[in-house]
């Protein structure tokens, strides 16, 4: 059997030429170079999602609520406060809803 070798690298030398799709490579290395720029997103992250944010956000929404409710501000700006409290403490869930719609699985 001498030809069994050829058979399987021509079957391999098919596959290679075979067109594929490109896959972007997503790691979960960062890139060399930005660790500055990460630990001051992930600092960022912290803050705008810590206990004092979430304070702060639990007396906006408060606020706006009893202003709409007495009249003194407009309801489209009121929902459109609670609408971006409610985006700013979902944005982990909604990129993450995003990368699985976009990978496809």
């Amino acid at each position: 059997m001498p030809f069994k070798n050829l058979k399987l690298a021509g079957l391999g030398a098919l596959a290679a030429s075979l067109p594929q799709a490109a896959f972007a490579q997503v790691s979960g290395a960062d890139p060399q170079g930005s660790g500055p720029i990460v630990n001051a997103l992930n600092w960022m992250q912290g803050t705008l999602l810590g206990n004092v944010a979430t304070t702060a956000a639990v007396i906006a929404v408060a606020v706006v609520g009893l202003m709409m409710l007495t009249g003194r501000m407009n309801w489209r700006f009121g929902a459109t406060v609670i609408v971006g409290c409610f985006v700013l403490f979902g944005a982990t869930a909604i990129v993450s809803g995003i990368r699985v719609a976009a990978v496809g699985g």
